[in-house]
């Protein structure tokens, strides 16, 4: 009895799939971004690809979708047009990864994209479990920045600083116009944005 018991416990083991799993940490590298002009630049894209274990195709379409614009591969980075800031990036990859990478069941990221039936499916290695992808229609509306570089705007000028540059307010921003005087409105062009901060050429004094 207890030969045979053992035949069909050898018997059971043989037949259990041998399970891919991955032995490192999951992480996804958080995105690096910078502004060229009127475009962002995505500069990590080729290494967050890598770790999602997805064709850069798939990644790249589903970000343009979702923040509504154009862009393209360029070596391992992507450009975008228009001002994203990291987190808007990094809010929509992790859209990404909880739609099309990690499992539902097992909360693993040892998952593949298969069609079946014309239905995309994520099939996970490590525990079995597969659901169908669903299909996004509706994608998140994303406001553009306030202040772009090197673009021209109309503003007030609120206050004068302690080095003499007048000061504006537009939305988040606030603004540093040499020689600009508190109440008059001014045309200015953007020179440079950090952050919050904004510093700007004087072009025009419009009014008071």
């Amino acid at each position: 009895m207890t030969e045979e018991y053992e035949a069909y416990l050898d018997r059971a083991i043989s037949q259990i799939p041998n399970i891919k799993t991955s032995d490192t940490r999951f992480v996804v590298p958080e995105p690096r971004v910078l502004s060229e002009g009127k475009t962002t630049v995505l500069e990590n894209f080729r290494d967050i690809v890598d770790i999602l274990d997805r064709e850069p195709d798939h990644l790249l379409k589903f970000l343009l979708r979702e923040l509504g614009t154009a862009g393209k591969m360029d070596g391992s980075r992507v450009i975008f047009q228009g001002r994203f800031t990291a987190s808007m990036i990094s809010n929509q990859i992790n859209s990404y990864v909880q739609e099309y990478v990690i499992c539902s069941e097992c909360g693993r990221p040892d998952t593949h994209l298969v069609k079946s039936d014309r239905v995309l499916m994520l099939k996970c290695d490590a525990c079995g479990a597969h659901r169908s992808v669903k299909k996004r229609r509706a994608r998140v509306e994303i406001a553009p920045e306030a202040l772009v570089e090197g673009e021209t705007y109309e503003v007030r000028v609120d206050a004068v600083g302690s080095k003499g540059d007048g000061i504006a307010k537009k939305e988040k921003f606030t603004i540093f116009i040499p020689g600009g005087a508190k109440g008059e409105i001014v045309k200015i062009k953007i020179k440079k944005i950090s952050g919050n901060l904004a510093f700007a050429e004087l072009l025009e004094r419009v009014g008071t």
